[in-house]
């Protein structure tokens, strides 16, 4: 399945709270429009609604954590048969580090992780995709990042969530294709967050969240396999992991990435 598809006119956003999925939650925004919208905090959950609605949206909200698979899974397969979700962008997901003094990741924290970007992002998509094939539309958006493509010591388990997320929605795309489903893989650089600020290491062609949005909702009308951005760094990123390893390391120890 490739070329240009319908504007989606119900758009299911995980990790709405956070600093692109509320951009992408006001990017979408607009009259005829139905934004079903998830988040952990609800204060910030609700802020969004209302600027959504005050965009002439429509808005759904759903206020829970991605570890809960379980509870997760009813609530996409709820809201998927009573809505027809055109567009599902599974977007939430955290990060964590090495820290400053190279303790190394805390386990407890590897395992959040790990069970909000890879269970839980998995877990949504494939409660959603039952309603997607019957109804042979519907298109996903994993957000992986251009850590997927090369492991940078600092951020060993966010890396490794990323990459794990790029190779699942390759294998998507693949078998969706004759259901009439899309799946892109999302790859942004650094996008300005308080997730991003955490995190230790240089930070280059550091971009807003409203400006990843717009680059994220025009490339997915045209259902690409990727999208990553911003092109420097994701030229480099792919050099990165095609190089040998030996190189690989030596140029990201240079640019004060080797932890």
């Amino acid at each position: 399945m490739s070329g240009v598809l319908p504007a989606p006119r119900c758009i299911l956003i995980t990790g709405a709270t956070g600093a692109i999925g509320a951009a992408l939650a006001e990017e979408y925004a607009q009259t005829g429009t139905t934004l079903i919208l998830h988040g952990r905090r609800a204060e910030r959950l609700e802020e969004i609604a209302r600027a959504a609605r005050a965009a002439g949206a429509r808005v759904l909200t759903h206020c829970g954590d991605l570890r809960e698979a379980a509870a997760l899974r009813r609530w996409v397969a709820e809201v998927s048969a009573a809505e027809p979700v055109d567009l599902f962008i599974a977007n939430a997901g955290v990060n964590i580090n090495i820290g400053g003094d190279r303790a190394g990741e805390r386990w407890e924290e590897t395992e959040a992780l790990l069970d909000t970007n890879i269970k839980g992002t998995i877990a949504g998509v494939d409660a959603a995709l039952p309603a997607m094939r019957a109804r042979r539309s519907g298109q996903i958006a994993l957000m992986s990042s251009l850590a997927a493509y090369y492991g940078l010591p600092i951020t060993p388990s966010y890396c490794a969530s990323k990459a794990a997320l790029r190779v699942y929605g390759e294998a998507l795309r693949g078998w969706l294709r004759e259901d009439g489903i899309g799946v892109s893989v999302v790859m942004p650089g650094y996008i300005e967050s308080e997730m991003c600020r955490s995190m230790p290491g240089p930070k280059p062609f550091l971009m807003t969240p409203d400006r990843a949005a717009r680059i994220i909702r025009r490339r997915l009308a045209a259902n690409p396999a990727r999208i990553s951005f911003p092109a420097p760094l994701s030229w480099a990123c792919w050099w990165l992991a095609v190089m040998p390893p030996g190189l690989a390391e030596w140029i990201l120890r240079r640019l004060n990435y080797g932890g």
